[in-house]
């Protein structure tokens, strides 16, 4: 298992200038909750999943089961 950043350089500044403007918040979602705090909750628990393999809700971060 592995956990790396999007390989689209373009996708991952914008995503981490989102985070910037929205303090560590998702940007790809509205409220600003716990859970939506960069690594999100959903991602964690996609990591935690040993048969996930994809990327997290804003394109920022890929796991791959290898």
């Amino acid at each position: 298992m592995a956990v790396r950043l999007n390989e689209d350089k373009e996708v991952v500044a914008r995503i981490k200038e989102g985070l910037k403007a929205k303090g560590g918040y998702c940007p790809c979602r509205l409220p600003k909750k716990e859970e939506y705090k960069c690594i999100c909750q959903e991602f964690r628990d996609q990591i935690a999943d040993p048969d996930f393999e994809g990327y997290c809700h804003c394109m920022l971060y890929y796991k791959s089961k290898d």
